[in-house]
């Protein structure tokens, strides 16, 4: 099963912790963002595998947006 890893609002992909086929585990840094001039953190919700990542640094992202896929 896989699971989608969305962003929590709109804004600037800063940093793009993992490469696909990292194993993360719950809590894991995936991907720093930038929010209103505030670096926010999107962490792994539950332990896989890296799958996808849908995004790279510079992109901007809108809220719910797919970030990154894991397996």
């Amino acid at each position: 099963m896989s699971m989608e890893i969305k962003a929590p609002l709109t804004g600037k992909i800063v940093s793009i912790v993992v490469n696909v086929g990292d194993q993360v585990k719950i809590d894991d840094e995936i991907v720093i963002m930038d929010a209103m001039k505030m670096e926010i953190p999107i962490y792994s919700p539950a332990d896989g595998t890296v799958k996808k990542i849908n995004v790279k640094e510079g992109d901007s992202v809108k809220t719910d947006q797919v970030l990154a896929i894991l397996a």
